[in-house]
């Protein structure tokens, strides 16, 4: 039986992707095609999902032989269609449910039917789960789409009074003049199959990168009729693991800068109408001021002032002269130094506009000013061999791993060291160090000339690590949830994060591990290629303290908890889809803390630790005397000590915690979305923790009721677990690591 749509869908590699990819035609409201899935190799590891999903779809699969490339797939791809329609799919990409089903409706024989793209960094669950949460911003949504259209009718005058066709010129702004050239796409439009072989448009197969171009100027060429369809949407995914799983887009190789060349100059050949070879006049003007104008001034890489300055000296000449006067005075100046070839005079010109826009940041964030003076005075500076740096959690706090390797170094070797601390709260340490505070002036000196650099977390991106320094990575804690490399995606604010990971590992000369598990894991996810240092965690040498009992005694003092009451410790992690800006997240507390004072308060007190990551202050002013907040107390380990037991999640503090072999409780009310659509976790949850998951606030207030049944029930997991991930652990963590980092030993 004849379809009415082609489904076009090159397939290279990464089946992972795929599999959303088929997921969204499987749950597609509209059924009546066929898909033409074209294998640029041999698809093997792909066979059994394109088995599992022939049950749902109708599934034609292509062997590209003697070719490859994106456009060579897609041409045999066409030639393999016989229905109306041809719709151009990427294997990584996927469609919404109404996707096809909003254009069919439309559809009256048009040249072309056209949607639009949303783009994302997340897998299809994600997505839609991310569409739900907006679902009550509907009208906002309609109408921020109305105002998009309305915008675009500014794009539109030009073509008055023009031989355009009315109904193309939405078509012509949409798919052309908004776009630089490297975003012209097929994507999201439905083509008719019989209009593109009346005009013999195919896909140029000797460009790698930029054959979209020249087939969407060909349809321009030659469409009468075309739709726009403005809730037919196209998510395009964008890879967020570059290293490992790029995407066409994020492939470097020279021949992208001459494809680039190519499309313009054979795209503007190609067209009869002036509106569009001025569009693409103006598209190259914009790469040469921004993006190639900033290389040639950066890049030690001789290829752009050699290979391809002389190519945009050419190019230039060829610029229609009433686009270059509209532009800037900037980009009128770079086109003239061009024209003329002059390579010193581009170059002052292009410095000029760097340093005044460098001004301006300065004046907008004192931070840019250090930056500036890091780059170029700091990092001219000598590496001073006494100096140590230290930096916990970003600044926030004198804790973790770097705090016990301070205080070791300072007890034992303090005629040997001076000690530098980024601290932002205004603690002081207890032995004598320089404070600096994180993004100060001082903080990039000492970034530049320390030694030796002893983080928890990872190094501001603008680091750049000079010889003869020495960086050791503690980390900050053995990991459950799975982390970058190891994740299928990151769900999280930042999500550059494993392209940026992977660059600034390579920086540290060392890793610090909790455990063998954590070595092998950390090694793997992170990447990493150089000295693992397994060896415990230094933060938990206070937990082997013979002087514990008094110190517990002291600290409960200090924090004015009373002595006659067991405490709850409550510590959860972060949740990396809810979040207000990168780093700052979202947290609405589930535990019932009126329930817990009624039935636990005679017995009990809450200590509430929050993650350094949580932004939102919880507000614990109505349990005077049963929730303690905290939160802003520097040293979890010390909290630890003075906590009978432990209410966590899918935080790593339980693998410290455990170190004490004090009951651990597991408040896991969202456990299958944590598992299933954000991180997933190293270890099974069911049964190898130490403790029983709780998913409600009465279950775990009937938990620590029973505490000691708890306890006896879950004792064999408990010790299985502590030799598994305490065993390292002894209290000398700290003088191993300094031992061998400082001394060779």
């Amino acid at each position: 039986m004849n379809k009415l749509i082609s489904i076009v869908i090159p397939f290279y590699k990464y089946v992972n992707y795929l599999e959303d990819c088929f997921l969204s035609l499987k749950e597609s409201s509209f059924k009546d095609f066929e898909v033409l899935l074209v294998c640029d190799e041999d698809a093997e590891d792909s066979r059994d999902l394109i088995s599992a999903y022939s049950n749902y779809l109708q599934i034609k699969v292509i062997s590209l032989v003697n070719a490859s490339g994106v456009a060579a797939a897609r041409n045999l791809g066409m030639l393999h269609a016989t229905t109306p329609y041809i719709y151009f799919l990427d294997s990584d990409d996927y469609v919404e449910v109404n996707t096809l089903h909003n254009m069919v409706e439309v559809m009256n024989e048009q040249d072309i039917i056209y949607g639009k793209r949303a783009h994302t960094w997340n897998k299809r669950a994600n997505y839609l789960a991310n569409i739900e949460t907006k679902e009550d911003d509907a009208e906002e949504i309609e109408e921020t789409d109305q105002v998009k259209l309305t915008r675009l009718e500014k794009y539109l005058v030009p073509y008055e009074g023009t031989d355009i066709y009315e109904q193309q010129k939405l078509y012509y702004v949409q798919l052309l003049s908004r776009k630089k050239i490297g975003k012209i796409s097929v994507l999201s439009n439905l083509y008719n199959t019989q209009f593109l072989k009346e005009n013999n448009i195919v896909f140029d197969e000797t460009f790698v990168y930029y054959s979209d171009v020249l087939f969407v100027l060909e349809t321009l060429n030659h469409a009468i009729s075309s739709t726009y369809v403005i809730d037919s949407i196209y998510v395009k995914r964008k890879h967020n693991d570059p290293i490992n799983y790029p995407a066409l887009s994020q492939l470097k190789d020279d021949n992208r800068f001459f494809e680039r060349i190519r499309a313009y100059e054979q795209g503007k050949s190609l067209v009869n109408d002036k509106q569009l070879k001025d569009s693409l006049d103006s598209k190259i003007i914009k790469y040469i001021t921004s993006a190639f104008a900033r290389k040639l001034r950066r890049s030690k890489d001789v290829k752009w002032k050699e290979l391809y300055f002389p190519v945009l000296v050419k190019l230039s000449k060829q610029l229609d002269k009433d686009i270059v006067a509209s532009k800037t005075k900037f980009s009128r100046s770079l086109i003239r130094s061009l024209q003329e070839d002059n390579m010193d005079k581009t170059l002052k010109i292009i410095r000029r506009k760097l340093v005044r826009k460098k001004l301006k940041n300065i004046v907008r964030k004192k931070m840019n000013l250090y930056k500036l003076a890091y780059y170029h005075i700091f990092m001219k500076l000598p590496v001073k061999n006494k100096v140590v740096m230290f930096e916990s959690f970003m600044g926030k706090n004198y804790s973790d791993n770097p705090k016990y390797i301070f205080e070791y170094l300072a007890t034992h070797h303090s005629d040997s060291y001076d000690f530098v601390w980024v601290l932002n709260n205004g603690t002081k340490p207890p032995f004598p160090t320089k404070v600096v505070k994180r993004f100060s002036f001082r903080y990039a000196y000492y970034l530049a000339v320390s030694k030796y650099l002893v983080f928890n977390v990872r190094q501001p991106l603008w680091y750049r690590k000079k010889e003869g320094q020495v960086f050791v990575q503690t980390w900050h804690g053995t990991p459950l949830k799975r982390l970058v490399f190891d994740q299928e995606e990151v769900t999280s604010a930042s999500p550059k994060y494993k392209h940026q990971f992977y660059k600034q590992r390579v920086d540290w000369d060392y890793l610090v591990s909790a455990n063998d598990f954590s070595t092998v894991t950390l090694k793997r996810c992170f990447m990493y290629e150089n000295e693992m240092l397994s060896y415990g965690y230094p933060r938990n040498d206070i937990l082997y303290s013979s002087t514990i009992e008094d110190d517990m005694i002291i600290l409960k003092n200090k924090l004015h908890i009373p002595l006659d009451k067991k405490t709850i410790l409550y510590a959860p992690t972060w949740r990396d889809d809810e979040h207000y800006d990168k780093g700052k997240y979202k947290f609405t507390l589930q535990l019932d803390l009126d329930e817990m004072q009624k039935q636990l308060g005679e017995e009990y007190v809450v200590l509430l630790r929050m993650h350094h990551y949580i932004s939102d202050a919880i507000d614990t002013s109505a349990y005077p005397n049963f929730v303690y907040n905290l939160s802003n107390y520097d040293d979890i380990s010390e909290i630890y000590t003075i906590s009978d037991l432990c209410i966590t999640d899918y935080s790593s503090v339980f693998f410290d915690y455990a170190n004490l072999k004090r009951p651990i409780l597991f408040f896991t009310y969202d456990i299958e979305k944590y598992k299933n659509l954000l991180r997933g976790f190293y270890i099974d949850m069911e049964t190898e923790v130490p403790g029983p998951l709780l998913y409600t606030s009465n279950e775990v207030i009937h938990a620590i009721a029973n505490i000691d049944e708890i306890s006896l029930q879950y004792a064999t997991r408990y010790e299985e677990f502590y030799d598994r991930f305490c065993h390292l652990d002894d209290g000398n963590a700290s003088k191993c690591i300094v031992e061998k980092v400082m001394f060779n030993k």
